[in-house]
């Protein structure tokens, strides 16, 4: 039971980079793409009505984090206490970014509103990578199972490591490009002419980074935190994740140079599904290492609640995720096809 738990919570945080990685992508490109008044309310059109609803998933991954293993939640929300609330301030001035600027017709105000949705994306991007190479190098653990971590410390890796250091920047920048490109597909799949040109310009200009930070990040992990091959070599079948994930970026940049994003959407979904992938794969039964000792490494064993609740949640989890699929559904299939200015709203 804990490890269909454990694949439950994974599924969900893919679900939401997914989801909120396009429209955070799109609010990185959005002052670089969009040149006027009228482009930039195109792209808020494109993400407006799903950009809200796609963040339930961050907090619904949340909920089920504290149902199913309470004491990683209780570790990891203590420990990275301070990156929690520079979250949570970025997404609710990303909140404040989209929606202040279509109340105030003035440019200076609107201008203002437009560099702070373009500054919490980018931000919010970094610091879901930092987040996951924090996952991935592992963190001061004690005996108790808690820990802390400051903002950074000398930005090398070792037993006591801040939040951010060379590896888990490196783990940000990827994040960044990917997202960036991800929303990049999002906006030109939504939309036409030059913003269309734009976009798509932006994806092919990013795509060779992207390519070499991806790289670069592989063995930086296997450098950073060898354990994390282990997996790999005990189930060979894990291998076929760097083979989609080669596949993903294969795809992406020919079906953007066709002109044809939605797929090189459906791409970037792919390389983002198969990262997250490979990160749990790599992870598991670990949910979170410790840098200090392995002894304090939290598993799915020593973290997990009773079978008992585990059993009777997943039945209304089943139930929930049904209701949350058929919504977003409806709702993607409601606002589908390119956006335009006409009608109200943004």
């Amino acid at each position: 039971m804990p490890t269909l738990w454990f694949l439950i919570v994974a599924l969900m945080l893919t679900a939401y980079v997914v989801l909120d990685g396009f429209d955070l992508g799109a609010g990185v490109i959005y002052l670089l793409v969009a040149k006027s008044h009228d482009e930039r309310r195109l792209v808020l059109r494109a993400i407006g009505p799903v950009w809200d609803g796609n963040e339930v998933w961050l907090l619904a991954a949340g909920g089920t984090l504290y149902f199913a293993f309470p004491q990683l939640y209780a570790s990891s929300f203590s420990g990275f206490y301070l990156p929690l609330m520079m979250v949570l301030w970025l997404l609710m001035l990303r909140a404040i970014g989209i929606e202040f600027r279509t109340h105030i017709d003035h440019p200076v105000w609107q201008g203002f509103y437009d560099a702070v949705f373009f500054a919490s994306s980018a931000l919010l991007a970094i610091f879901f990578g930092a987040a996951l190479g924090n996952v991935m190098r592992g963190v001061p653990l004690g005996p108790d199972g808690y820990f802390f971590e400051p903002l950074w410390t000398n930005f090398r890796v070792g037993e006591q490591n801040g939040i951010l250091d060379w590896y888990t920047v490196l783990c940000g920048v990827v994040a960044l490009i990917t997202l960036t490109m991800h929303g990049a597909f999002y906006i030109a799949a939504k939309t036409e002419g030059e913003l269309n040109a734009r976009s798509r310009r932006v994806a092919v200009i990013l795509w060779p980074v992207l390519l070499v930070v991806t790289s670069a990040s592989l063995v930086a992990t296997d450098y950073v935190r060898p354990q994390v091959m282990a997996n790999y070599h005990r189930h060979p079948i894990g291998l076929l994740v760097p083979l989609v994930v080669m596949a993903s970026l294969l795809l992406m940049i020919w079906a953007i140079r066709q002109g044809r994003a939605k797929l090189a959407f459906a791409g970037s979904t792919l390389y983002i599904s198969a990262m997250l992938v490979g990160a749990a794969f790599a992870l598991y039964p670990v949910v979170l290492p410790a840098s200090t000792d392995s002894l304090y490494d939290l598993t799915i064993s020593n973290t997990a609640a009773g079978h008992h609740g585990l059993l009777v949640g997943l039945v209304w989890w089943i139930l929930g995720a049904i209701i949350a699929v058929a919504y977003f559904i409806f709702l993607f299939r409601m606002f589908r096809g390119k956006v335009s200015l006409e009608g109200g709203g943004y």
